[in-house]
């Protein structure tokens, strides 16, 4: 809620905090000439939105905290497992052709490749789709396996990852997702992805302040 747009008597609330801090309630309510109960939702907003901070027996206090930083600390918080979309995968023994059907049909722009365990061993990009494509080769009769990005060279990230850490990966790495994976006694499950439209997701998500 970092982006709130405070009333006039928010403002108020935190000019007194500023320059009285620590202050109860009551006597915030009293310079006011409101009671307790009437300020009770506008102290909770401002609490809530990081402005300010309450501690029992002492009162308010200030946060120091500006508009920026209150959201450069909620982006720094923003963990994958909240945000991470269903992933779509393909076997590797599937054929090229059909791996383009499959992306075209799940609408997106990144398959993840699993052996028979379902076992992450690659990532196919449309661009490793449209390389294939190129020339004069039978894409039916072409396995996966042959194109993909293979592991060990395959970005990953796990549900508990910060979403900044996974959005300079995408940047850094100039790759459109990153698969979530769960490690397994064989290999790494696939439980999820992180893409540049889940990104932009929790961007108007912020702006809108719908993620608080």
């Amino acid at each position: 809620m970092s982006t709130i747009e405070l009333n006039k008597r928010q403002e108020h609330i935190l000019q007194i905090v500023k320059d009285n801090g620590p202050i109860t309630g009551e006597h915030i309510a009293d310079q006011l000439n409101l009671t307790r109960a009437t300020l009770r939702p506008d102290l909770a907003i401002l609490t809530m939105a990081g402005y300010l901070e309450a501690r029992p027996r002492v009162g308010y206090f200030y946060t120091g905290k500006t508009g920026a930083g209150l959201l450069s600390d909620k982006l720094k918080k923003l963990q994958v497992k909240d945000f991470q979309s269903i992933p779509v995968v393909v076997n590797e023994n599937v054929s090229v052709y059909d791996a383009i059907v499959t992306m075209f049909l799940e609408d997106v722009g990144t398959l993840f490749v699993v052996d028979q365990g379902s076992i992450l061993v690659g990532v196919l990009s449309r661009k490793d789709l449209l390389r294939a494509s190129i020339g004069k080769q039978e894409l039916a009769s072409i396995p996966v396996n042959i194109i993909m990005t293979r592991m060990p060279n395959i970005t990953m990230c796990r549900r508990e990852d910060y979403i900044m850490d996974v959005a300079k990966f995408l940047i850094n790495k100039q790759i459109d997702a990153i698969p979530v994976i769960k490690e397994t006694e064989k290999g790494f499950e696939v439980t999820g992805r992180i893409t540049k439209t889940n990104m932009t997701k929790i961007l108007v998500g912020l702006a809108e302040n719908e993620i608080i």
